[in-house]
């Protein structure tokens, strides 16, 4: 029987660091891993874990010279080197070695690289919270392995999702985005349940989980949260859930009943108080639907003026910021206490400038007051809203039956010419809101008939539309990324646009259609044949306006179509399609009588200034759409529906300039410029 041969582990022996020197044989040549100031460090902290191998250094004779060469180990040696010359090491400290003498010192380095076993995450996770439970804090795990706090605490929030999906995660059943996704609901349970929906379907992305682990909670940008306040949540007891791997926005609250509860309490506070001002009736709720004030009369307060007091700070205030504009005005940066001063000023005026509202005692007897939470989680009160029964009488001699057709309720939204609009039309003095969608609906008529019109005139413009849209026909499985409908079909808008027969642009598309349609045969199976003798010109010249016939860019509010619409934007960019020159304008029946007070004044401002937008401020309805059509006049200023949006990188033309002898010489910058785009697209 063949006796086994015993195996010699290589000696190991304390060397004095002097006697130490790298080898060129450390296949380690890229630097990679804790840097050498923190090893050093945390040889420092915990001495040397690990020995490091060394061959002896022989002379021409073979014979050992006393020094040690060190193929694997370099990092070490190179950490123990700045402790020494940091003189907090002994140049001659004995360094634990393990001595070879046998094979080759490349063989030795990269076993010792290859062979070693890189750490799981998993493992890091449970080493970080093993050292939590024994007592030592964020921080100090954090200062002992060189990481933020922020990685320990990720870490230890990763250690502590349930353990069966621990498991599936040292398995490589779950990815390392999918665990952390987990960590957002500390619920164990939860957890195991969500990972059992997930194992049944096929996709388990980060955020699914993230969504079904939050569900039922409140977002921390919520308005209720926001009117709570975070802080005053949690001292109630409710729990927040954080996402320590991306932004949360402040996390989610996971008690909403109790949020509910807050909110519910914190604005029948705020109702008492404005209940005390005396008003007749006041309704109370988180958010009120857009348009619930329509049915209601506004009666509109008047500011407080400021007492002689408030008006002498006020000056002072003002008297001082411009002070310290004027020493400041040539300055490139304000220092940091006068930036700072200005802010404070700022805020100061406004204060006094956002005067209390004063009603008459009969407003508060009639008049009642919504009280709500704003977008952003502020108080919002409605005051001064009257409702149809709360109308006081009105004694009158005339005849209420005789009478009745001429009368016009104040509920009947009445514009400039006398034509009431739309009932999502309505003025609503607050604020801009949103176009109505049968506005947009008709503008955009307005717009795609100009559109035809503009790509009647531009053959190989309709050529390349129309290919196009073939083309996403026969090539794709969704060819609706076009406004060329090519079916084709030719809609008619007539009835849903007012007055468009009168457009300009309307008329001439018309006129196109009586002129094509005498020129062409009047039996369809002769049409071959007489459009087979036409020359190309005339051909392309019907092709155009055939492909503009089926132009449709209208927004409607059944049918949005975003695609088609983006692409009506190209199309109109690139024939520079202009709704001033192409004639339409602002009128009380095409826009001004159609939107609110708020939208109005927002375009004079844009078109005329600010000084023309206060001057008609304070007009009822009726004499603002009259004067705003007045000022809008001439001034090519356009609702965003008819707005053409520039073509994108659209290439500048080289400038000129006009040299003694009349020659029209190139600008040399240009030259030079159009000298690098060739070269580059000759490259190319």
């Amino acid at each position: 029987m063949t006796k086994t041969k015993k195996i010699t582990l290589s000696a190991s022996r304390d060397i004095p660091f002097n006697k130490l020197v790298l080898s060129q044989s450390n296949v380690r040549q890229i630097k990679a891993g804790v840097s050498i100031e923190e090893l050093a460090e945390d040889i420092a902290r915990r001495t040397l874990l690990s020995s490091i191998t060394v061959r002896p250094v022989l002379d021409d004779d073979g014979a050992e010279t006393g020094m040690f060469e060190i193929p694997a180990g370099g990092r070490r040696y190179r950490a123990l080197e700045l402790l020494v010359k940091q003189r907090r090491l002994n140049k001659t400290a004995p360094v634990p070695c393990i001595v070879r003498t046998d094979g080759l010192a490349e063989e030795d380095s990269l076993a010792e690289n290859i062979q070693r076993a890189p750490l799981h995450p998993l493992d890091q996770f449970r080493a970080f919270q093993a050292m939590r439970e024994k007592g030592k804090s964020e921080e100090e795990i954090a200062a002992a392995f060189f990481v933020s706090v922020n990685v320990v605490k990720q870490r230890l929030k990763l250690a502590a999702v349930s353990a069966t999906l621990l498991d599936a995660y040292a398995e490589e059943e779950m990815t390392l985005d999918q665990l952390m996704a987990f960590t957002v609901n500390p619920d164990h349970e939860r957890q195991e349940q969500v990972w059992e929906v997930l194992k049944q379907q096929y996709s388990k992305q980060p955020y699914e989980i993230h969504r079904m682990l939050t569900e039922g909670a409140v977002h921390a940008s919520d308005r209720r949260a926001q009117f709570v306040g975070l802080d005053n949540y949690v001292e109630a007891g409710g729990e927040v859930l954080r996402d320590l791997f991306q932004t949360d926005d402040g996390g989610w609250l996971q008690d909403a009943a109790l949020l509910e509860t807050m909110v519910t309490e914190k604005l029948n506070e705020e109702a008492e108080a404005i209940r005390a001002e005396g008003w007749h009736w006041i309704e109370v709720a988180t958010d009120f639907p857009y348009g619930h004030t329509y049915d209601l009369r506004r009666i509109r307060g008047e500011a407080e003026p400021m007492s002689k007091e408030e008006e002498n700070t006020y000056e002072a205030l003002k008297a001082e910021y411009d002070k310290l504009e004027e020493d400041y005005a040539e300055a490139d940066e304000l220092p940091e206490e006068v930036d700072e001063r200005l802010g404070e000023i700022e805020t100061a005026m406004e204060a006094l400038q956002n005067r209390p509202i004063r009603f008459e005692a009969e407003d508060y007897a009639i008049a009642g007051a919504f009280v709500s939470i704003d977008s952003s989680g502020g108080l919002r009160v409605e005051r001064g809203y009257v409702r149809p029964e709360d109308e006081p009488v009105v004694e009158t001699d005339v005849d209420p039956e005789g009478d009745a057709a001429d009368r016009v309720s104040h509920d009947d939204a009445v514009d400039g010419t006398g034509q009431a609009t739309d009932p999502d039309e309505e003025d609503d003095d607050d604020g801009t809101k949103p176009l109505s969608d049968r506005l947009v609906c008709d503008l955009t008529v307005h717009r795609t008939m100009a559109l035809r019109n503009a790509l009647a005139s531009d053959p190989e413009l309709a050529r390349l539309a129309c290919l196009h849209a073939m083309v996403l026909s026969l090539f794709y499985h969704y060819g609706q990324d076009s406004c060329i409908e090519i079916s084709p079909r030719s809609t008619q808008f007539g009835s849903q646009a007012p007055n468009l027969g009168d457009a300009a642009y309307v008329q001439s598309i018309d006129l196109g259609i009586e002129t094509w349609a005498g020129n062409l045969p009047k039996q369809p199976e002769d049409l071959w044949d007489v459009l087979a003798e036409w020359d190309s010109d005339s051909r392309d010249a019907l092709f155009a306006h055939c492909v503009a016939m089926t132009v449709n860019a209208v927004q409607e509010p059944h049918y949005r179509k975003p695609r088609q619409i983006a692409h009506a934007d190209i199309l109109a960019s690139t024939l520079g399609l202009d709704m001033v020159k192409a004639g339409w304008t602002p009128t009380a029946d095409s826009y001004l009588g159609r939107v609110t007070k708020a939208q109005i004044l927002a375009a004079v401002r844009e078109a005329k200034g600010d000084k023309d937008a206060d001057r008609i401020a304070k007009f009822k309805k009726p004499d603002m759409v009259e004067a705003a059509e007045e000022l809008l006049a001439g001034t090519d200023w356009l609702p965003e529906p008819l707005r053409t949006p520039p073509l994108v990188d659209q290439p500048e033309e080289p400038e000129f300039e006009i040299v003694d002898d009349g020659d029209v010489t190139p600008d040399e910058a240009a030259v030079e410029d159009n000298e690098e785009a060739v070269a580059l697209q000759a490259a190319e």
